[in-house]
């Protein structure tokens, strides 16, 4: 999800492995995206399908969110009564476009959520998932993977270029700088997540 000031696109969106296959409504353990179109995701907001089949979620206007999400339910919990949580691993390549040089929006978030209405949601900081009254409320049940790219000091954000893993809210319970280990060299560089590159974000969790 994305605020203002910016588009955001994602070519490849989500290569996602749960290895039970009972953990998926569907039946399926893992599905794969190479393209988009109007009968594979489900779209609110300000998203669409691009030429290309690229999916963007916002177009560069203020103040305004956009959602994509899987379209059948899925479920994390492998055990029959429910106590134990399956682990997942995610991999996306997406892309965030400033309209001016240096001046990005908030930026996107993969979300875990119970529901696919966000109505109440707001855009900017809030990335169109949470708004000033539900932040951070138990409640919500959502797990969010942010790629931030304004620091918002009532989030506690560590800077203006991060990587946080949220859950019912936007204050991070871990963050680090945006950034790739190079294996040739075994550092860790930083990375510009409001570059206008396409990049790929892989995760296991």
């Amino acid at each position: 999800m994305c605020g203002v000031n910016c588009w955001c696109f994602l070519p490849f969106l989500l290569f996602l492995i749960i290895p039970n296959l009972s953990s998926f409504a569907s039946g399926y353990g893992q599905f794969s995206y190479y393209g988009f179109d109007n009968t594979n995701i489900s779209l609110d907001g300000a998203a669409e399908i691009l030429p290309g089949r690229l999916l963007q979620l916002t177009n560069g206007e203020a103040n305004i969110k956009g959602h994509a999400f899987y379209p059948a339910p899925l479920h994390f919990r492998k055990s029959p009564n429910g106590t134990v949580v399956e682990y997942f691993s995610a991999s996306f390549v997406f892309g965030i476009i400033p309209t001016q040089p240096a001046l990005s929006s908030e930026g996107i978030a993969f979300v875990i959520a119970p529901t696919k209405d966000f109505s109440d949601a707001l855009p900017a900081q809030y990335l169109g998932v949470f708004n000033n009254q539900n932040n951070g409320n138990p409640s919500n049940h959502i797990f969010s993977v942010e790629l931030d790219t304004v620091q918002n000091p009532e989030f506690q954000d560590i800077d203006a270029n991060h990587v946080g893993i949220n859950l019912h809210g936007l204050r991070s319970w871990q963050s680090s700088p945006a950034g790739f280990y190079d294996d040739s060299t075994g550092q860790t560089s930083n990375l510009s997540l409001a570059s206008g590159n396409a990049m790929q974000d892989l995760g296991r969790l």
